[in-house]
């Protein structure tokens, strides 16, 4: 008995952990770009804006090497055209495994495998062997003591759900059934998640004006435009949560167990061709923001409102060299200089105003540029800040940019004077923040990673670890002292 109440104790306190884990935002990476920068510049972006959750659309050995001792979670692909091999042939998807988990984990955080890209949808030939090429790798990461570590699934369309409003009606396209009750199967007998690929830009683009475009920006809604589900009498107010739970439904007409959702791709153009008029910066930014504060609210969507709706914005830079409309090419939220397309809050998540308190000083973002270039000449001159990190090849010149650089001397002067009477202002291109702006081998004036730390500063949040049901090495220690806790208090 006493067994028993350990175990269901057991069960109760990872469910309590992974529901603490909360909300996170990650990012996806492409890399069909004229001027993709080298991987170490690609993690000193994800590090300088603090990006915690990355995807990439393959297994980049070069870019998981880079990655790794970061802590940043991060979701590798097998590409579409690896799918038939690895479905045909366990000893393929073992030597994949070997090839590009095994050899980076534990230094590369790696949680999760995504078999492919909207398989069923755009390479239909190979749908036959999807079950079997997750099963195949599955089977390959348990030979690896792995699978408890690194999760496997696959990213769905929205295009599979035909109807996907009223969500309480939606369902997946039936051409697919058994394929896809297999793929829920495996879901669930290895406690992984569902991926979803979720555009309200195209939701909205293809509506042809049936749904207003404050409901696909997570904007409020008069009380004439809200959208009401006539079976549940749930409110939508926004397309992004009516889709998220038109898969909801869609998976639980299987009469399968729960499985959470996490978005792989998400996200808006900021720019466009002639026909494409909604694809604009002023949009993007207001989406992603949106986006990020919904997300971050640690709720979900009517259906389901205690599981937080993970998600991941498409994408990182702008690929130029994609095939398809000038939007395909525009979804990038940075240039691949690290510089921001337009202000996006995942950078601004934790700052006060220029004279506040903060751990650290740092460049505003969407300040002048000129007005940074005066304030940097500044701090490196008469402020007498040390500059010399930010000089070409040393830690904290890359990335190359004048809000990079101004932020790293900012915070040395202000580390420096704060405590004599210096502020974090320099005419307004400055504020205050408690976030630790390090990344790499750049470590900033007054980080706890160096000697010289302040009082009270409090250490950088990198938020939530993992999708629902994931659990990383850092987590552990702090999980195994409550169980061993907890079977002391049973066999007592």
């Amino acid at each position: 008995m006493r067994l028993e109440m350990f175990i269901g104790y057991l069960l109760l306190t990872f469910a309590s952990l992974s529901i603490a884990l909360g909300a996170f935002v990650g990012i996806n990476i492409g890399t069909d770009l004229s001027n993709l920068p080298s991987p170490e510049q690609v993690v000193a972006i994800l590090r300088s804006h603090k990006i915690t959750h990355v995807r990439l659309f393959d297994a980049d050995n070069h870019l998981l090497s880079a990655l790794s001792d970061t802590d940043i979670e991060v979701i590798v692909s097998v590409t579409n055209e690896e799918v038939l091999g690895i479905g045909q042939s366990p000893a393929t998807a073992a030597t994949w495994i070997n090839k590009n988990i095994a050899a980076f984990v534990p230094s590369t955080n790696i949680t999760a495998i995504a078999v492919g890209s909207e398989v069923l949808s755009t390479i239909p030939h190979a749908g036959p062997v999807l079950v079997s090429a997750m099963n195949n790798l599955h089977k390959a990461l348990v030979s690896s003591n792995l699978n408890y570590k690194v999760k496997v699934s696959t990213p769905f369309s929205m295009d599979l759900i035909p109807k996907p409003f009223p969500p309480s009606d939606a369902t997946f396209n039936s051409t697919w059934n058994s394929t896809i009750y297999g793929i829920l199967q495996f879901l669930t007998q290895t406690n992984s998640f569902f991926m979803l690929n979720a555009y309200p830009y195209y939701g909205y683009v293809q509506s042809n004006g049936i749904f207003p475009i404050e409901y696909a920006l997570f904007q409020p809604l008069s009380p004439v435009k809200q959208l009401v589900d006539p079976n549940t009498l749930f409110h939508y107010d926004s397309m992004f949560d009516a889709m998220v739970d038109a898969a909801y439904y869609s998976i639980a007409a299987y009469n399968v167990s729960l499985i959470p959702i996490v978005v792989t791709e998400t996200g808006w153009p900021w720019s466009g061709g002639a026909n494409e008029r909604d694809a604009t910066v002023e949009n993007a930014e207001k989406f992603n923001n949106n986006l990020i504060t919904r997300v971050l609210n640690n709720s979900g969507p009517p259906s389901q409102p205690t599981i937080p709706m993970n998600s991941y914005i498409y994408e990182l830079f702008n690929e130029d060299k994609r095939p398809g409309p000038v939007s395909e090419k525009s979804y990038g939220v940075y240039f691949s200089n690290g510089t921001s397309v337009y202000t996006f809050s995942l950078d601004t998540l934790g700052e006060t105003t220029g004279n506040g308190s903060g751990g650290f000083c740092v460049a505003r973002k969407g300040a002048d540029v000129g007005s940074l270039q005066d304030g940097l000449n500044w701090a490196c001159g008469p402020g007498k800040a040390n500059c010399s990190a930010i000089q070409s090849g040393q830690p904290c010149y890359m990335p190359d940019t004048v809000e990079n650089h101004a932020s790293f001397a900012y915070n040395d002067y202000y580390q420096r004077m704060s405590s004599v009477g210096g502020t974090c202002d320099f005419s307004g291109t400055a504020v205050t923040t408690m976030v630790d702006p390090s990344y790499g081998s750049c470590i900033f004036t007054g980080s706890k990673s160096t000697n010289s730390s302040i009082s009270g500063m409090v250490q950088p949040a990198f938020g939530p670890e993992g999708p629902p049901g994931s659990i990383s090495p850092s987590q552990l220690p702090c999980i195994w002292s409550m169980i061993l806790a907890i079977l002391v208090s049973l066999l007592l």
